[in-house]
């Protein structure tokens, strides 16, 4: 339900003359586990990451049901009634919890310029002006420069794509192009599907994924790219098993090889030897290979 539907004695629950509370369904309302201490992100804003910060923000915001403060939705109330005092109360409460959420997740360094701005609104318009590039040439430039740049090198599969996705879901946000489900529009999003899919598999290891590189791209119509991240990754997945199994299988010769012989012949040389039969022993002087008869330190 969103903050400008509850108004007024929709934000309460109670009738007659019991007291009144705050709906649970009201942006009104806090959680017992709502504290001032709460991470609503673990994104830091330091001055420089401000759109992936806002759009961290946000999305925490809406999942406590409070993104109406700073979006303008949830107003402050103004009537003096019974009622209307128990809103201003939560809502000064809800202010004063959000003011703290917002500081948790920004730099300390930064605190200072938003100190005494009361409202949540105020500081979160403050910090949009201040920070929100009006120009973003510069940031798009970057943002393509990075993305022509963009290698696997040691990366694994996952870390390469999500690097990629970064940076492909910065560009949307700078997009001048309006979402529309004309036939021109599905066109233009299966044509930009396509250039994502050739970016991810020109920036793969060519040793590692060459050939499923080149069978991807002999594909009429080129697979669409959750498809060919899945089977990329299926493709790692592969080459770490068999490089695991080709290391098994050095570790094994090495054992095979003792001392510069055939470690297979020299266990059945043991063995042949244990099938023989003692060699003779002197009851005279205990030594091997010959008897009492012929022993020399009996006879000389």
């Amino acid at each position: 339900m969103s903050g400008d539907s509850l108004k007024g004695g929709d934000s309460l629950k109670g009738g007659g003359s019991g007291p009144k509370t705050i709906l649970m369904a009201s942006p009104l309302y806090l959680h017992p586990s709502d504290n001032p201490s709460l991470n609503i992100t673990q994104i830091i804003f330091d001055g420089t990451n401000y759109d992936m910060w806002a759009e961290a923000v946000k999305n925490g915001l809406d999942a406590k049901n409070k993104l109406g403060f700073i979006e303008g939705t949830v107003k402050k109330p103004t009537n003096s009634g019974e009622e209307d005092d128990l809103e201003s109360v939560a809502w000064r409460q809800c202010n004063a919890m959000l003011r703290a959420w917002l500081r948790n997740v920004i730099d300390p360094k930064l605190h200072p310029s938003i100190t005494f701005t009361q409202s949540i609104q105020d500081i979160w318009e403050e910090l949009r002006g201040r920070y929100s590039a009006g120009n973003n040439a510069p940031r798009v430039h970057q943002l393509k420069s990075e993305l022509n740049e963009c290698k696997q090198g040691k990366e694994s599969i996952v870390e390469y794509y999500t690097r990629l996705k970064i940076i492909w879901h910065e560009l949307a946000k700078y997009s001048k192009i309006k979402d529309c489900t004309s036939g021109a529009a599905v066109s233009i999003a299966k044509e930009k599907e396509k250039e994502k899919v050739h970016q991810f598999l020109m920036g793969l290891d060519a040793k590692l994924y060459g050939q499923i590189r080149t069978n991807l791209l002999m594909e009429d119509p080129i697979a669409q790219l959750n498809r060919v991240y899945a089977l990329v990754l299926r493709e790692e997945r592969h080459n770490s098993f068999t490089q695991v199994k080709e290391e098994r299988n050095d570790a094994a010769m090495a054992v095979k090889t003792y001392s510069g012989r055939d470690w297979g012949k020299y266990q059945k040389e043991d063995e042949e030897e244990s099938d023989r039969p003692p060699p003779p022993r002197c009851t005279y002087c205990g030594k091997y290979y010959h008897t009492e008869e012929n022993c020399y330190e009996k006879h000389g």
